[in-house]
């Protein structure tokens, strides 16, 4: 896939510009698209293991989440990918860049529901009932390499 690059940073990495462009992408989807009116700045994006991974085409971000340390496991949430680039293949260039980071770490994250059978080739397993979210459906699942 060419015309992208992936980046992982850590919060005191970022520079002023990227993180806002980064943010304004986040709320663009779950806030925005989504409807889902929520603190999207949760607190958890300065914490010192929080990194940040994104993909960018021509400097711009369009694909994002990111990996928090919890306890015992990794945990990655806000995955997105803009809009206007859905479907080539994105998320799955953050994934694998997530689990490069966490390598051989167990790790969890809350997939939407329609998108389990995604994350099973990730060697992900659900791992509890489905829950709602801001009325979104969601199911636990963790990967245990």
């Amino acid at each position: 896939m060419t015309g992208y690059d992936v980046a992982v940073a850590a919060f005191d990495d970022l520079d002023p510009r990227t993180a806002y462009a980064l943010w304004a992408l986040r709320e663009s989807v779950f806030v925005v698209e989504q409807e889902c009116p929520y603190q999207e700045l949760d607190g958890r994006d300065a914490e010192p293991g929080t990194r940040h991974v994104w993909v960018a085409e021509a400097g711009a971000p369009v694909g994002y989440l990111r990996v928090l340390e919890d306890a015992d496991m990794a945990r990655i949430g806000r995955v997105l990918t803009a809009r206007t680039h859905r479907g080539a293949g994105l998320a799955g260039l953050l994934l694998q860049a997530a689990l490069d980071h966490i390598g051989n770490r167990p790790s969890r994250l809350d997939a939407q529901s329609y998108l389990v059978g995604w994350y099973t080739r990730f060697g992900y397993a659900a791992d509890g009932a489905e829950f709602l979210e801001d009325g979104i459906p969601h199911v636990p699942m963790v990967r245990r390499p």
